[in-house]
């Protein structure tokens, strides 16, 4: 089997090639991670991205999502409304202090208020003027405009927005906003200049075909960032009862993802420590980013096994963003 050394010769898969990849069981998960992973070293090494989420606004959001448990349709949530300044801001000290090179800022809802903006805008230019090294990813949902202009003038390098599902499996996710709605807002984020993030959740009921089309959605869109969740069912979601994955079935994700996207920062996201169990480290060998600490309303593992895992695979952290003392700092903390 040839197919990375196809691809950076710079062969781009087709969809029915993918899926013929994806689906032909002859085809060992392990011979097609190590697929992935020749085209990941090629672009990254041995590098691994580290990313934290802040949750700055929680439950109140007027959207069906099937698969949150912030959702509409959730009776027993989370609920407060977006935290003080002073709270982001001493996020965005914990990211730095931690080895986080993006730190996002994530509000429930279906999109921000002007008034929202104002105060994400206010906060991101502080966390500029303290750390200018750390990439800032605003994640407020559908947003117009002016809204980007003003996210880009304050400093915002990342905003995500993911597409979640395919076009044709979306209206069975969620029927309070379209498709399109998602598409649009990443297109104007990438006309204002702020690099665009998208991703995925698997695991919702959707057939292969729609993994394959939402792989080579988000390589239309350009996605500079690409985070792949795994379903964390929610009870009293749509999907809460749901239990389609297996860490060998994540795995096979993962390395499509990679096969179609080879030169894109791929992450492993919310539900990669239910999903992927014991097999997570192997995810690096296809991905080359991760969410380090808590996702919105689940836990994640202590950042120390993550550290611990990318240690013990011969990889490293990628400090690329930091000054070089600063770097250097850290390299000699993790070694002591």
């Amino acid at each position: 089997m040839n197919i990375a050394q196809d691809i950076l010769n710079g062969k781009s898969l087709t969809k029915e090639e993918a899926y013929n990849i994806y689906t032909d069981d002859t085809i060992d998960t392990m011979t097609l991670l190590d697929e992935a992973y020749a085209i990941r070293k090629h672009y990254y090494g041995k590098k691994v991205k580290l990313n934290m989420i802040l949750n700055a606004k929680s439950g109140i959001c007027p959207e069906d999502c099937g698969y949150c448990g912030q959702s509409r349709d959730m009776k027993r949530k989370d609920r407060y409304a977006l935290i003080p300044e002073n709270d982001i801001v001493a996020g965005a000290n914990a990211a730095a202090e931690h080895q986080i090179g993006t730190y996002c800022i994530v509000m429930s809802g279906r999109g921000p208020s002007d008034k929202e903006v104002d105060h994400i805008t206010s906060s991101v230019r502080q966390i500029k003027q303290t750390h200018p090294e750390l990439k800032v990813c605003a994640c407020l949902g559908i947003a117009n405009d002016d809204q980007a202009q003003r996210l880009k003038d304050a400093g915002v390098d990342r905003y995500n927005h993911n597409l979640n599902t395919s076009e044709n499996y979306h209206d069975t996710v969620v029927t309070t906003h379209s498709y399109e709605e998602r598409v649009n807002t990443v297109e104007i984020m990438k006309a204002h200049h702020i690099s665009p993030c998208s991703g995925v959740i698997c695991g919702m009921g959707e057939t292969n075909q729609d993994r394959i089309d939402m792989a080579f959605a988000l390589k239309e869109i350009d996605a500079d960032s690409i985070p792949i969740n795994f379903l964390h069912p929610i009870q009293g979601t749509k999907f809460g009862e749901m239990d389609e994955l297996t860490p060998m079935k994540c795995l096979r994700i993962i390395a499509l993802f990679r096969l179609i996207n080879p030169t894109k920062e791929i992450r492993i996201a919310g539900g990669r420590e239910i999903n992927l169990q014991s097999l997570q480290p192997l995810a690096l060998l296809a991905a080359n980013s991760i969410f380090v600490g808590d996702y919105l309303i689940t836990g994640g593992q202590p950042n120390e096994m993550d550290y611990r895992m990318i240690q013990d695979l011969g990889f490293e952290i990628d400090h690329s963003n930091l000054p070089e003392d600063t770097a250097e700092q850290i390299t000699q903390k993790l070694e002591a």
